[in-house]
Formats: C-alpha cells, sequence, structure tokens
C-alpha cells in the first residue's frame, strides 16, 4: 500500500525554474536586451508560480501529516 501511494503522487509536484542567464559584456547584453528582458520577467512569473506551489504543498503535506498522525493514533490505540 505504501508503495502505492508513494507511485500516485508526483515526487517533485513544485519545479524551480532555471535563473536566467545574463552576459558578463556590457556589449552582449544592449545586443540581447530583449531576450534578455524576457527572459527575466518569464523567471519572475515562474517563480511567483513556484512560490505559490510550495505553499499549496506545504498545506497539503501539513494536512496530510496530520491525518496520518490521527491515522497512528488509531493504530496504537487498537494494539493495546
Amino acid at each position: 500500500m505504501i508503495a502505492l501511494f508513494a507511485t500516485a503522487s508526483p515526487a517533485h509536484a513544485c519545479a524551480p525554474p532555471a535563473r536566467p542567464f545574463l552576459p558578463s559584456s556590457k556589449e552582449d547584453m544592449h545586443l540581447y536586451a530583449d531576450l534578455i528582458r524576457g527572459d527575466f520577467e518569464t523567471y519572475i512569473t515562474e517563480v511567483q508560480d513556484y512560490f505559490r506551489c510550495m505553499d499549496e504543498e506545504r498545506s497539503r503535506t501539513f494536512v496530510e501529516a496530520k491525518e496520518a498522525s490521527e491515522d497512528y493514533g488509531r493504530f496504537q490505540d487498537a494494539l493495546e
């Protein structure tokens, strides 16, 4: 049953976004300004989504841990 539960839930539901590349030379920054700006704007959006996902996953896991703790209590009571 534990193996079934482990395979039913995603291993990494919240994947952090890749940090955008920033060239070291000012010339390249100017040359690729539109691409770089777009990469950073996309990153900011994705990192906000990532933080929301982490918050949701934390809440979900908290509820799951509470339920598991209650199950364990019932298990302990059944053994007495």
